[in-house]
């Protein structure tokens, strides 16, 4: 049971926008921003690949489920890479610019302190650029905020099954921008 009182029955972050739509409307924007809009060098897949990545990192269960979700229908390999990811990144058949990213992620999620010059310098060694390392460190440090948000207020977790498939399925059709309304799964960040 969550620790405030919903007047709604959403899981996760959903529930928390949808109870209080002047905080989530922030939220929801910067998540479109940093996960909508891909780059040549980082997709929009490989952008939920890191929120989630950050979020197993957290072991926050309602985060990490949706965004593996989400990353799974926008990646070549759906499920099964971001199951080889959440598992092992430095095993996972992915290329050595998102596993360096990913690397730099972790270290985001692990303290609020630099990044080391070790991890940076293997992100540029394997391609990425101020953009790529910007946008990594932002987005690890949002979801461990999302997570916080998450986890700190005790959300429950979807009832059913399909939630996920069918967020993944409205999150890349629309984005994160909309409202969620009552019986709307699709507020997730």
């Amino acid at each position: 049971m969550a620790h405030i009182e919903l007047t709604n029955d959403l899981p996760g972050i959903s529930g928390l926008m949808a109870q209080r739509p002047d905080t989530a409307a922030p939220l929801r924007l910067l998540a479109d921003a940093l996960l909508r809009t891909g780059t040549p060098s980082l997709s929009t897949g490989d952008r939920e690949l890191i929120a989630a990545y950050v979020s197993e990192l957290n072991n926050t269960r309602f985060c990490s489920d949706s965004h593996s979700a989400y990353a799974a229908v926008q990646l070549d390999g759906g499920a099964d890479l971001v199951e080889a990811v959440l598992a092992d990144p430095d095993t996972a058949p992915i290329s050595e610019h998102l596993r360096a990213l990913l690397r730099v992620a972790a270290e985001v999620q692990q303290a609020a302190q630099p990044v080391s010059d070790a991890a940076v310098a293997a992100a540029r060694a394997a391609g990425a650029d101020d953009t790529d390392l910007h946008d990594t460190v932002l987005i690890a440090a949002a979801f461990c905020m999302y997570n916080r948000y998450v986890d700190g207020l005790a959300t429950e977790l979807p009832e059913h099954p399909d939630y996920y498939g069918e967020s993944a399925r409205r999150i890349t059709d629309h984005g994160y921008r909309h409202r969620t309304k009552p019986g709307d799964s699709s507020g997730a960040a």
